[in-house]
């Protein structure tokens, strides 16, 4: 038996080494979590003693296939019950997040398969990420940072991080969410992204670019338009 927070490490390294590719360095996690390095350092031992990671001096971690699967697990647990409280609770999108990271642990398979069924098997959670399948199967991420797009590149968000409440209440209020088609109108050099969405021009520090995932237009979408907002 995992603990939550061994769990909460698993779902982190994958997360960050679907982003990033591994290994993922400790100060990576640690920043991530919000924990200080000799306390990843000690998990990760742990996590490697229980072979769900395997781990390189002064390189990092990866994910073993065992370990894969847990972090793959509760990210369904957490995507479905993010769906869930936005679709059937009257949560808005910037309100799940802590909510779902609260329940994840705790549900059992015959209440995951429930919620999925009631939710008529999502692909998708209200941010656009996707869920993993009852199989586990990884998933496949084809998405890029909408800060790495230049002037007149029109581009569809896919996927915004979850992280943050107040960014995704930004966000909805600008318009920003999946399945809307945005044009690239300026990138400042201080990091400032201008764009043009729903008739008018919204300028966003380059840390929220970075946390904004976008497909070229012409692209299958990877959320249906109107998911999300609050």
């Amino acid at each position: 038996m995992l603990s939550d927070v061994m769990e909460d490490y698993l779902k982190a390294i994958y997360i960050l080494q679907s982003e990033h590719g591994p290994p993922v360095s400790t100060s990576a996690i640690a920043e991530y979590l919000d924990k200080t390095a000799p306390t990843v350092t000690s998990m990760l031992g742990k996590l490697e003693d229980r072979g769900l990671v395997d781990r390189e001096k002064y390189k990092g971690v990866e994910l073993t296939d065992e370990g894969e699967t847990v972090a793959l697990e509760v990210l369904r647990h957490h995507r479905l019950l993010e769906a869930y409280l936005t679709e059937h609770l009257d949560y808005s999108w910037s309100e799940v997040h802590d909510e779902a990271d609260a329940l994840e642990h705790h549900i059992s398979e015959a209440f995951e398969r429930r919620v999925a069924e009631v939710l008529g098997n999502p692909e998708f959670d209200p941010h656009g990420d996707p869920i993993p399948n009852v199989d586990l199967d990884p998933v496949e991420d084809e998405t890029t940072r909408l800060s790495e797009y230049g002037e007149g590149d029109r581009v569809v968000v896919a996927r915004v991080s979850d992280r943050d409440e107040a960014e995704l209440e930004y966000l909805a209020e600008a318009g920003l969410t999946p399945g809307t088609e945005i044009e690239v109108v300026d990138v400042a050099p201080f990091g400032m992204v201008t764009v043009h969405v729903a008739g008018h021009e919204q300028s966003l520090p380059e840390s929220v670019a970075r946390s904004i995932r976008v497909e070229p237009v012409g692209e299958p979408e990877s959320a249906p338009a109107g998911m999300g907002g609050a």
